[in-house]
């Protein structure tokens, strides 16, 4: 349990750290994501973004700026690390959203 733990405290460094990154390298301040995390943490922030029908204006901004790497979608997916921490079901959405405009093949 304890590793557990620490991998969601790690994975909330690694949301924080996409947040930084999508300022510093491409000029989108995403302070809706940003609260979302300081309120929820970011796991529970990466699932409310997974589940939601819609992709976020956050993802649609990352997209229009070409760095769709910057998405929630793409921490989660490229990065195994994280995938204990996710459903089939939450990392095929990941995918299926990451396809969906040619991030992955």
């Amino acid at each position: 349990m304890e590793t557990n733990k620490k991998l969601i405290n790690e994975f909330d460094q690694a949301m924080h750290d996409i947040y930084k990154r999508a300022l510093s390298e491409a000029g989108y301040k995403a302070s809706i994501f940003l609260k979302m995390l300081f309120d929820h943490g970011g796991l529970p922030t990466a699932r409310r973004l997974i589940h939601s029908p819609h992709i976020s204006d956050g993802y649609t901004a990352l997209l229009k700026r070409k760095r769709l790497d910057l998405t929630v979608e793409a921490l989660i997916f490229d990065n195994e690390r994280w995938h204990p921490l996710f459903t089939q079901e939450e990392l095929a959405i990941c995918r299926k959203r990451l396809s969906e405009f040619e991030y992955i093949a």
